[in-house]
């Protein structure tokens, strides 16, 4: 195939939460120097990067239109948690964030939008930058709100126990539901990603 063409062929890839999957749970986290990657997390990015996902973290910041943090913040942080996987061969190929929240803060910020968790505007945003094969495709978080944004996209997806995960589980369990899987953390389901991902559905020759 053309190389001109491999962006327009669409790709697996995995939608990442931030808080509580990728990062250290900090409410309202507005300082890259308070930026920690849960154990783990530079290591499974690393397999799923390296065997050809693509990596997307899909993350409500309402922060923002709250005033305790700013785009600049933002930022800073996603420039930290590159830093902290590249010596790992990780890479995050893009960050979609919601700075919006429905009642609190000021305009623009405040107002009822698209991209705020449980509704799926982020993943649609990052189809209009990317080549995504939703068939193959998955998601990670520690909420509620996640697995709902990636069941709006039909995506099958992991509640990890990691931040709020215990205590979405209990949610769930106390609605008589179970998630797809559910993992201590993010690098336990690495096994799962690929195989729901790569492993199970491989392109023809």
């Amino acid at each position: 195939m053309p190389a001109a063409d491999e962006a327009l062929t669409p790709r697996p890839t995995v939608f990442l939460d931030r808080d509580g999957t990728l990062l250290r749970e900090v409410p309202y986290l507005s300082s890259a120097d308070r930026c920690e990657l849960l154990p783990g997390v530079a290591e499974a990015l690393a397999t799923l990067h390296q065997r050809g996902l693509i990596l997307i973290v899909v993350s409500n910041q309402s922060g923002v239109a709250r005033g305790l943090l700013d785009v600049g913040d933002l930022l800073a942080i996603q420039r930290k948690i590159d830093q902290h996987l590249e010596p790992y061969g990780a890479k995050i190929d893009a960050y979609y964030h919601c700075p919006h929240h429905p009642a609190v803060g000021v305009a623009p910020e405040r107002r009822r939008c698209r991209c705020r968790k449980p509704l799926p505007g982020l993943l649609d945003r990052a189809a209009e930058d990317f080549s995504i094969e939703w068939e193959r495709s998955v998601g990670v978080g520690d909420d509620l709100r996640d697995l709902q944004a990636f069941a709006a996209k039909n995506l099958p997806s992991v509640l990890v126990g990691t931040g709020k995960g215990r205590a979405s589980r209990q949610k769930l369990a106390e609605l008589g539901k179970e998630p797809d899987l559910y993992c201590a953390h993010l690098a336990e389901a690495v096994p799962w990603i690929l195989r729901h991902t790569i492993e199970h559905h491989p392109h023809p020759a």
